[in-house]
């Protein structure tokens, strides 16, 4: 039992830091050295953009966490491993799910418009493509917000 809350909690630690260090990618990496490749989100020109290869990059690091954390010798570092490759897994699904389904529609999960904070991270997430700068984080600038707010800065962008 121990072993399980140790996972769980390694996960949801590292799906909030998965937001802090996506902020800091995106911002000094995406907009930066990696724009040629991120600029196909920015102007899209059809179903999938080369964007998809960035957001997707994290992926086989989680993939390999999980299977070291079935297929190895039991121990602590193999519950860690495991906690972290959920954590990545957890955060990069609720990004996937929310950014590029709901904020973008590219997936059917418009249900989600009926709650606030999502609405409040689509309007956030609208202030970034319009400015092209900050915020660059995603799950935590609403945070900081009200609604209203955010929409007065989109309307003003």
């Amino acid at each position: 039992m121990e072993e399980h809350l140790i996972w769980i909690a390694t996960a949801l630690f590292v799906a909030f830091l998965m937001e802090l260090w996506a902020g800091f990618v995106h911002g000094q990496m995406w907009h930066g050295f990696l724009y040629l490749m991120h600029r196909s989100h920015h102007e899209p020109t059809g179903p999938f953009e080369w964007n998809d290869v960035l957001s997707a990059s994290h992926a086989p690091i989680a993939i390999a966490l999980i299977v070291y954390g079935c297929e190895a010798t039991p121990a602590l570092s193999t519950t860690l491993a495991f906690g972290v490759g959920v954590g990545m897994t957890l955060f990069g699904l609720s990004y996937l799910v929310v950014h590029d389904g709901f904020v973008h529609g590219r997936l059917p999960v418009s249900f989600l418009g009926r709650f606030t904070y999502f609405k409040k991270v689509r309007a956030h997430h609208h202030i970034h493509h319009a400015k092209g700068g900050a915020p660059y984080g995603f799950f935590l600038p609403p945070l900081r917000t009200s609604l209203t707010e955010a929409s007065a800065v989109r309307e003003m962008s």
